[in-house]
């Protein structure tokens, strides 16, 4: 019996140990099955609780950037904003968004008034920037246009924009708020305040100045003007607007160059003032005393990559301005290094659309 038993006992020890693998190999799939398993069922969980937390801000996250709230909150004393529009192209890193708010911290009285100004980003990747790098920004989409990209002078995409732009200041008037509009490509080096005039509704700055604030032949630049809130300002801006149908294929600037001698501006009362240069400079008429200047604009300029070039040699002229003793800066007769990359000689060159033989002011502007 024993030598019969014997050669089935490595038989059975070896059924044994080949079993023993088997049920390794189960356990661990069940194991890796129940881990997918869990794995999934997690991955389910969090993102339903990532769409709740994000159905649930954002109510909040609209609110936060909500026109209303955010003019509220920006508002100073007398309810006056000082406002800018931005798209992509403009807010993207170390663009012009940049050079605009470092001419706020570096500027001579100009960095508390950052606490006022309110961006308005024409699309979605230029409102996510504003986010990023300041406080007070607002969303403003236009159904079926796409302000994202560079607007080149006086095509279809730039003239929509300036026109938006119009149309929603006039809102801003009727909301009870007074404004400073600004191009995000003016460079802000003193507080300009003490240079307005206290008795007028709508002061505009210039790209050519003759030398009287009061004479309508003075060459305007919509791309910076102060405007107080009341039934004169409304009306104009609510003609302006309107205006565009007696002149299509013109920008606003231009059209604004054709209604100022309009009776309609004398019926309404308006009071307009013009800004001197001097003050309020710009490439195609700079500031002459770095002593004086409170703004500068990059107009008369074709093309970002210039613009950015020349904001930037602004910016250093004066760094290197305010670097200088008191003595110094009243005594050394410093100027601008600009133009630079940015020449009237380029913008002449540019094709004009044929019926646009006139016209004043920023040749290229993303925003305006």
């Amino acid at each position: 019996m024993l030598a019969d038993c014997a050669p089935s006992a490595p038989s059975a020890s070896a059924a044994a140990a080949a079993l023993i693998p088997r049920r390794r190999r189960n356990l661990l799939f069940c194991l890796l099955f129940l881990l997918f398993v869990s794995l999934y069922c997690l991955i389910l969980y969090c993102a339903n609780f990532e769409s709740s937390l994000e159905a649930a801000g954002s109510s909040q996250y609209s609110e936060k950037y909500r026109l209303e709230k955010v003019l509220k909150d920006a508002a100073m004393k007398d309810r006056t904003v000082i406002m800018t529009t931005l798209n992509e192209a403009w807010a993207a890193p170390n663009s012009i968004l940049d050079l605009f708010l470092e001419s706020f911290r570096i500027g001579d009285g100009t960095h508390r008034l950052l606490k006022h100004l309110v961006i308005i980003a024409l699309d979605k990747k230029a409102f996510l920037r504003c986010v990023a790098v300041h406080t007070y920004c607002v969303a403003l989409t236009t159904e079926g246009v796409d302000f994202s990209a560079e607007a080149y002078f006086m095509t279809s995409d730039y003239l929509k924009m300036m026109w938006r732009r119009i149309d929603f200041l006039r809102s801003i008037l009727e909301m009870g708020y007074n404004f400073i509009f600004t191009d995000a490509d003016i460079l802000w080096f003193r507080n300009p305040f003490p240079r307005f005039f206290e008795d007028a509704d709508f002061q505009i700055a210039c790209d050519h100045f003759l030398g009287d604030p009061y004479d309508i032949r003075n060459r305007p630049n919509g791309g910076f003007n102060y405007v107080k809130s009341n039934n004169r300002t409304i009306q104009f801006y609510k003609f302006w607007h309107s205006s565009q149908a007696m002149y299509p294929g013109y920008h606003d600037q231009d059209v604004l160059n054709f209604i100022k001698f309009a009776r309609f501006i004398t019926d309404i009362g308006l009071k307009m003032r013009f800004l001197d240069t001097m003050y309020f400079g710009g490439l195609c008429e700079p500031s002459k005393d770095l002593n004086q200047v409170c703004t500068m604009h990059a107009n008369c300029c074709f093309g970002l990559d210039s613009k950015l070039n020349d904001l930037r040699m602004m910016l250093q002229n004066w760094k290197d301005f305010m670097s200088l003793t008191p003595r110094l800066k009243r005594s050394l007769n410093l100027s601008w290094s600009v133009p630079d990359k940015c020449s009237l000689e380029a913008l002449i060159q540019y094709d004009l659309p044929a019926n646009n033989v006139q016209w004043y002011g920023s040749p290229v502007n993303d925003v305006g």
